[in-house]
């Protein structure tokens, strides 16, 4: 119990202050801007508030991923740390109101006290929601609600100690997010549903049958009663006794001195255990006890009740006026604390933009692959940052964003949304279509959002527009250079069919979308996203001021550019000043060379010439791929936490020889550019560094699907899947590679078998590691995959991968990794071992009968170090 050593903090904390002193004022002598050292307490404060933001992240996403409002409720705050945050995190969230319980800081053990004896019975069901099922499903309830109450009897509960709450587990169908629907007395499980639906989703499907999937009875024996809402009753009756004077109240202990943003104020102690219910205690102040300690902020008051502490803004000053002034301090020079926190502000931004097109999105591909990136751009289309979604997005949309900047340069006005996906247009494959939406203000455009994700099927000459054998563009599906799909608030449906149903078909052999439903969905959630974008992007101007805003995005930039110019230079200096060269080579053969020359103020040229020529085939890859590809590979060897943002390449300079595999001519096929060759840029990058052996070099593309069919003029929809499957991962000089993970430029997750096998006719065999597929070494890479799945009808299948062929390097003396392998396994007869077994190689589309199989085999990574 010894006390906390005030000293050794202050001295550490000013060691720390000279060293941010010292490099702010560097950076903003370079600016040509007035620096004012920081004090030890600005820094100690700098770094609550950065921790109280990082707080507020996880708050705001778990609150608004529901449906509610954060600032439309109340914050409960536990731990006994917890009350020393509350009311900052409060005021970041816009919160007004925060209970702090008189047992916080044991809470836990003190709810398993009250805690209400539990019994729960869970039946499966598979029914259509419907007046004719409504009568079975509460026959079947009534059931499981005889059998929790006989659990509780046994227990010794008699029935005015036990409750029930009965719930269905029901969903639209042909969707795959389920909600557990209460049983409510004011309407049926069916309203509720389509009410709880909207809420979290924020759209209903008309005409969409209802699914129950399971019944659930949960009961509840209480040996303690409970009264809900009791504080707030007590509230309403307390004798207000505000405190006048701190000093003559008996639970008065001493005066502090505080330091809150804009200097030290004298604060009262108060002994929590001496104030009485009624009492008022204004801000700033200390409320304590021996396990609790309580930070009343400035425009703040805490008014004590018999069980819990009330933090609310003080009604008698404008709260709102005070945060206002709070705010306006901040100003638009660089500060090292507000750097951080606005980091974490637009990170927010992307994060929760990604959370409503998840919610509202339809298809596997993006509601549960998350084969999607959300990101904030400044005026001039600059990527500011994005949330951790897939790296060949998101170093590309920039390049999306400022081509339409350019397209519709002065006829882009309020509640247009543009739409692009071609490869000339800052594309990396059609299935990627990007949704851009300004964000305006008196007429001019202050900001950007955008979204870019990865449709089930966009027509072309295969089931999920991924096709191994295509040789021209057009074969791959709709093609935009951009269009507006929002037109001053109004959805262009006429140009949306055209673009997705009619375009495509025009050619040979092609097809426009098979599943036009899901895809129309799908980019509507991607609007609905970029809407929630702008929405937060205009409360942070609110709040901040638009000056301070924009000028956060420029220092954050320019923050992530002197991070990257700093590593530039000690690669130079590890290299003695020479260029570093690299190169790898696809399974045809193609190869990607890279020359990297740097100077001594850290900028650098990554020079792709002897690159291979353009393919007929489709692994070229768009410029913007290769720009991705860079941006990522030097944020992953960037050592300090920075978001990647437009910054990270404002050091480099790419040359890229014309009508290559890495700048391809406008009609070139380019679907498996995006997800291999970017793999393979990755690869030569980081070994070129040798920062790190090659990964699988490979997104191991499967996809699926029956195409759409129209007779008599009616048309049936048809489908399409899509996966990308993991590998193994390089080793590094300090680290094993890892096994079985998805790897560089993707970073989705793969469709849960559960739902896999729902959705589509298939059966998921086995999927599992490849053991000892890694590359030896000092350091070990990792292993691949096994993936075996049956097809239960007959279909279109294709593979699209790589390191089929050429396995993936070690580096430093470590071994190559393991090459993949694609087989289908095609059923002669009825028995289930008679198989003919038939090597794909890296790239195939073929046709599978009922009881075929196809088995992917991902590849390992190669080693570091020798033995």
């Amino acid at each position: 119990n010894q006390p906390l050593d005030v000293d050794a903090a202050r001295s550490l904390f000013l060691q720390l202050a000279q060293n941010i002193n010292s490099k702010m004022s560097a950076e903003r002598d370079l600016l040509g801007q007035y620096h004012e050292d920081k004090s030890v307490e600005d820094i100690a404060l700098g770094f609550l508030e950065v921790a109280n933001e990082t707080m507020c992240r996880p708050i705001r996403a778990l609150t608004e991923a529901k449906g509610h409002d954060v600032q439309q409720h109340d914050l409960a705050c536990f731990g006994g740390a917890g009350g020393q945050h509350a009311c900052a995190v409060a005021d970041n969230l816009g919160i007004r109101r925060v209970f702090v319980h008189r047992m916080a800081s044991v809470l836990s053990a003190y709810g398993l006290a009250l805690a209400e004896v539990v019994h729960e019975e869970q039946a499966p069901a598979a029914d259509v929601w419907s007046a004719i099922t409504q009568s079975t499903l509460s026959s079947r309830l009534d059931e499981l609600t005889k059998v929790c109450r006989s659990k509780l009897y046994s227990q010794g509960f008699s029935d005015e100690q036990i409750r029930f709450d009965r719930f269905l587990n029901m969903r639209y169908d042909g969707t795959d997010t389920s909600i557990m629907v209460p049983e409510s007395p004011s309407s049926g499980f069916g309203t509720s549903f389509e009410a709880m639906h909207h809420q979290e989703f924020g759209f209903v499907l008309h005409g969409r049958d209802i699914v129950v999937d399971d019944l659930r009875v949960r009961s509840m024996g209480a040996q303690t009663e409970v009264k809900y809402g009791q504080v707030h009753d007590e509230l309403q009756q307390l004798h207000a006794n505000p405190i006048s004077c701190p000093a003559s109240h008996p639970a008065f202990v001493e005066n502090a001195s505080v330091y809150f943003r804009g200097g030290f104020r004298k604060a009262a102690i108060f002994k929590f255990d001496l104030l009485v219910p009624g009492d008022i205690v204004a801000g700033p102040a200390i409320i304590l006890d021996s396990n609790n300690t309580v930070l009343v902020e400035p425009e703040w008051m805490a008014t004590v009740t018999s069980t819990q502490l009330v933090l609310e803004r003080d009604s008698t000053k404008s709260g709102v006026d005070a945060e206002k002034q709070s705010r306006q301090r901040i100003t638009t020079d660089l500060d090292p604390i507000q750097l951080s926190v606005f980091s974490h502000r637009f990170m927010a931004i992307a994060e929760q933009m990604g959370r409503t097109l998840e919610k509202t999105s339809t298809s596997t591909n993006i509601k549960e692959r998350l084969d999607f990136s959300c990101a904030l751009f400044d005026p001039a289309g600059n990527l500011v940052a994005n949330a951790p979604h897939i790296p060949v997005h998101l170093g590309s949309m920039s390049h999306a964003v400022q081509f339409q900047l350019d397209r519709f340069a002065g006829d882009l006005v309020e509640g247009d949304v543009v739409l692009a996906n071609h490869p000339q247009a800052g594309g990396s494959h059609l299935p990627d279509i990007t949704i851009i939406t300004p964000v305006f203000r008196d007429g001019v455009a202050i900001f950007f959002v955008a979204s870019r994700g990865h449709h089930s099927d966009i027509g072309g000459i295969s089931p999920g527009s991924m096709p191994s054998t295509s040789k021209e563009l057009f074969q791959e599906g709709a093609s935009s250079m951009g269009m507006k799909i929002v037109k001053q608030g109004v959805f262009q449906e006429a140009d949306v069919r055209h673009f997705l149903l009619e375009e495509p078909a025009k050619h040979a052999e092609c097809t426009g979308t098979r599943n036009y439903r899901d895809v129309v969905s799908d980019l509507k959630a991607q609007i609905a996203a970029n809407h929630r974008g702008i929405t937060l992007v205009r409360a942070l101007c609110l709040e901040y001021g638009l000056d301070v805003v924009q000028a956060y995005m420029a220092h954050i930039q320019r923050t992530a550019e002197a991070a990257v110019r700093a590593l530039l230079i000690d690669t130079r200096k590890r290299h003695g000043g020479s260029r570093l060269c690299g190169s790898d080579s696809m399974d045809d053969g193609s190869k990607i060379v890279l020359a990297v020359t740097i100077d001594e103020y850290g900028s650098a040229v990554f020079d792709f010439s002897g690159t291979s020529p353009e393919v007929y085939g489709n692994i070229n890859a768009p410029p913007s791929v290769t720009y991705s590809a860079i941006i990522y590979c030097l944020r992953c060897m960037v050592q300090s936490e920075l978001p990647l943002n437009q910054g990270c390449l404002a050091p480099v300079r790419v040359v890229i020889p014309k009508y290559s595999l890495l700048s391809p001519s406008p009609s070139a096929a380019v679907v498996g550019g995006n997800v291999l060759t970017s793999q393979r840029l990755c690869d030569v990058i980081l070994s070129t560094f040798g920062a790190a052996a090659a990964s699988q070099g490979c997104m191991n593309n499967l996809t699926f699907g029956i195409p759409a069919t129209e007779a008599d003029g009616l048309r049936q929809e048809g489908w399409g899947y899509y996966e990308t499957i993991a590998g193994g991962h390089g080793a590094g000089p300090t680290w094993d590679g890892q096994s079985g993970v998805h790897t560089h430029m993707t970073n989705t997750r793969i469709t849960d078998p559960e739902i896999l096998e729902r959705r589509y006719p298939v059966i998921l065999h086995q999927f599992s590691l490849r053991e000892n597929t890694g590359g030896r070494g000092r350091h070990t890479g990792g292993s691949g995959c096994v993936r075996d799945i049956e097809f239960l009808k007959a279909m279109s299948v294709s593979l699209l991968t790589e390191r089929r062929v050429f396995s993936p390097p070690g580096l430093a003396g470590g071994e190559h990794g393991a090459c993949g392998v694609n087989q289908w396994k095609r059923r002669l007869s009825g028995t289930d071992d008679d198989f003919q077994i038939l090597n794909l190689g890296s790239k195939n589309t073929f046709f599978v009968s009922p009881g075929d199989h196809v088995v992917v085999m991902t590849p390992g990574g190669g080693g570091y170090g020798g033995l």
